[in-house]
């Protein structure tokens, strides 16, 4: 699959998660944040989000992500662009350990539904009973990783909860805000698991559409 956007060209290697809308909104937003000398991508897939950052600012990119094949595809992307990256396999911050960075963006699973599997593609959406196990463990541990006045850029549809997210972020010490957010039809995977989303009051009875939030922290 290959991938043009105004900022970044590149390949969705097979086996990859293929990038949606969501990774879009995660890239504009991360575009209009002040330039950062390194920035990190969590969750990264084909980096393509870290990577329209880095060229915008001319930023060292380091990207993680549990695949291997990610990993190789984000650095084939970033020759691509000309961005300087470091792309590492690893369970998100244990990959960075005692790093600090000025902008760190994620788009981590957060479709509510099974615990993420250890492997398989499934692991790239299954995030839990309230879609956010992977979504709590970087609001946990991101502001131990930014540099003074850094930023953290995490997408995730409304149904997660928008407030969890940004109360999570105040209790680490930031000042949490929405940075960007748009207005779609349910998702493939929310349709199919409607009965039970709604029985649990994730989706509301008929929901059709839901709100993608980029959650902004800053130090």
């Amino acid at each position: 699959m290959i991938v043009s956007r105004p900022e970044v060209r590149g390949v969705v290697l097979p086996g990859v998660f293929k990038p949606l809308s969501d990774t879009w909104l995660l890239a504009e937003a991360a575009c209009r944040e002040e330039a950062a000398a390194r920035i990190l991508e969590l969750c990264a897939g084909p980096a393509f989000a870290g990577i329209a950052a880095a060229r915008r600012s001319g930023g060292q990119l380091t990207t993680v992500d549990v695949s291997r094949r990610a990993a190789i595809n984000a650095r084939l992307n970033a020759r691509l662009n000309g961005v300087r990256i470091d792309a590492r396999r690893g369970d998100l911050f244990a990959a960075v350990p005692g790093e600090r960075f000025d902008l760190i963006l994620g788009n981590p699973p957060y479709v509510p539904g099974p615990d993420p599997p250890a492997r398989g593609a499934a692991r790239g959406w299954d995030a839990g009973a309230k879609g956010r196990a992977v979504l709590d463990r970087i609001c946990a541990e991101a502001s131990r990783y930014l540099a003074p006045g850094g930023t953290l850029l995490l997408v995730h549809s409304e149904v997660c909860g928008t407030h969890t997210t940004l109360g999570a972020y105040t209790g680490q010490g930031l000042l949490a805000d929405i940075a960007a957010r748009e207005q779609g039809p349910l998702g493939p995977l929310l349709r199919a698991r409607r009965p039970q989303l709604e029985a649990e009051g994730l989706l509301a009875p008929g929901q059709t559409l839901e709100e993608i939030v980029v959650a902004r922290g800053r130090c």
